[in-house]
């Protein structure tokens, strides 16, 4: 595990495609590992358990609720921690510049930082964090759920709800992963 000190890890893809598992996992092997860990999920994330980052598979790591990048970089220094964990990291707030810029200090001191986020919203726009820390990152893990429609991989997460506005919070009540066809399909027939 030393060869991934200092870096930057980045699981990425669609809702219901194991992002969130797959950070619990890297958790688990840093902690196994030796490493302090600290594992953060930001405060617009209102699933589940508040102190936890939970998968849709109903596993779940006790996390600490941060509202913006000042709140991740006081935990990584209030817990001494070697290895920081974010989950839903197209939710942390503050500007992508600050958060990148943040990032890179962090890296510089050697902390591990290991993130996981949607790539795009509904609409197949990109988070514009997740899209800057795609190109920076040492290690981009892109993964596919399972379309709904057809059973192919993947590509956005649909939403099934009337809702209006860029981001909102639900799970499979609201969403549904597509693959690129089947959304294509439903959007041409005026579906959102």
């Amino acid at each position: 595990m030393h060869q991934y000190r200092g870096r930057l890890i980045l699981h990425t893809g669609s809702m219901f495609s194991g992002k969130t598992s797959s950070l619990e996992k890297e958790i688990k092997r840093f902690r196994i590992a030796g490493y302090e860990t600290v594992v953060l999920k930001p405060t617009m994330d209102t699933r589940f358990i508040r102190s936890a980052i939970t998968s849709h598979d109903d596993t779940s790591t006790e996390a600490l609720v941060v509202e913006d990048i000042d709140g991740v970089v006081e935990a990584v220094y209030d817990r001494q921690a070697d290895v920081v964990a974010i989950d839903e990291i197209q939710f942390l707030g503050g500007d992508t510049a600050e958060i990148l810029a943040a990032f890179d200090r962090l890296l510089d001191e050697g902390k591990t930082i290991v993130c996981a986020g949607l790539d795009m919203d509904y609409e197949g726009r990109p988070f514009e964090i997740v899209k800057e820390l795609m190109a920076v990152c040492d290690y981009v893990e892109k993964h596919h759920a399972v379309c709904a429609h057809c059973g192919a991989d993947a590509w956005i997460s649909h939403r099934t709800s009337k809702e209006s506005g860029r981001v909102v919070i639900g799970a499979t009540e609201k969403y549904e992963p597509l693959c690129r066809p089947c959304y294509k399909r439903l959007k041409n027939r005026g579906e959102r």
